[in-house]
């Protein structure tokens, strides 16, 4: 099968991993795999999820030579459409584990799935007409859950992870993802990942775009009274947060005297959250800026900042400018 063959079936419930390597060996660094397979699993769990099904994981004996790793999937909870829907998800995950970053992985599971149930029913039940309604509340749940697959970081940095854990080990050649059944009598999706295109797979940085949030009210607990790169501490949605302060106007206030804090104060601004992603693909807030003071309170009156009335002046200026106009 060429690097870009696929083939397809139906009644798998095992998910193959194979690891060809450069010469002729069955050995594979121990640390290496162990870590690949905890990325993979960390993978599997969260398609798994997205898809809203309940799965468990077992590891299954081979007798093969080569080096190659098999996991048994099933559902957590037997059901009628139990066995289409672990055939599903495991041509699923191998068709999304083997998905660049440059493709969707949506609209490829979407194919899959439709793929899959287009196929005739073959089921000795004795209410075909209710397995049949099942299968396709079953079909709308998958596709539903597929349409989510792209806006998971997790999925994007577990697979990143494995790929880049395999293209730091110069021994591997190529990686093969299969979905057979136990006996390996059938398979219902099979996909090979050469080498050279491992990079496809790889994250080369991580940006979250900065959360910005125009109406933020934070209660302050600890405010920086003189010219110092120290940062604020307020209580914001319940938590404390440490942030900085970056109103030159709203710090000028501060420095002067003329906004006086007592226990409960609270300011209205614009506010800045910076995130990253984490090895695990989970957003972390790494700080919080404040770019702008709407208004303070002063006397338990708010009081509006200068920065804050000047986009108001320059609306209302525009208004009466094409008033005239009508």
């Amino acid at each position: 099968m060429s690097v870009s063959d696929e083939a397809f079936s139906t009644g798998s419930n095992c998910i193959e991993v194979a690891y060809f390597f450069e010469e002729k060996t069955h050995l594979m660094d121990a640390m290496i795999l162990n870590k690949c397979e905890y990325e993979l699993l960390a993978l599997i769990r969260e398609i798994a999820t997205r898809l809203k099904l309940r799965i468990i994981i077992e590891t299954t004996p081979l007798t093969e030579k080569d080096f190659r790793r098999r996991f048994k999937v099933a559902l957590k909870k037997a059901t009628p459409t139990g066995a289409a829907a672990v055939t599903i998800i495991t041509a699923a995950l191998v068709r999304i584990i083997t998905t660049p970053l440059s493709a969707t992985a949506s609209e490829a599971t979407q194919q899959l799935v439709q793929q899959l149930f287009d196929g005739p029913l073959a089921s000795d039940a004795a209410d075909k007409e209710k397995l049949q309604w099942q299968m396709e509340q079953l079909k709308q749940r998958l596709l539903t859950g597929c349409a989510s697959l792209d806006d998971s970081k997790v999925i994007k940095k577990r697979r990143s992870n494995f790929f880049e854990l395999l293209s730091r080990y110069p021994r591997i050649s190529r990686v093969q993802f299969l979905a057979p059944d136990e006996d390996r009598t059938l398979i219902a999706y099979e996909k090979n990942v050469p080498r050279q295109e491992f990079e496809s797979f790889i994250l080369t940085a991580n940006p979250v775009e900065p959360e910005t949030i125009d109406e933020a009210d934070i209660e302050i607990i600890s405010p920086v009274l003189k010219k110092s790169s120290s940062k604020w501490t307020g209580l914001y949605k319940g938590s404390t947060r440490s942030f900085t302060m970056q109103s030159k106007e709203f710090n000028k206030l501060v420095q002067s005297g003329k906004v006086q804090f007592k226990n409960g104060t609270v300011i209205n601004c614009q506010l800045s959250i910076h995130k990253k992603i984490n090895n695990e693909g989970v957003e972390r807030v790494t700080g919080m800026v404040i770019t702008g003071v709407n208004r303070y309170f002063e006397n338990d009156l708010p009081v509006e900042t200068v920065a804050a009335r000047k986009p108001k002046k320059q609306v209302e200026t525009e208004i009466t400018q094409l008033a005239l106009f009508l």
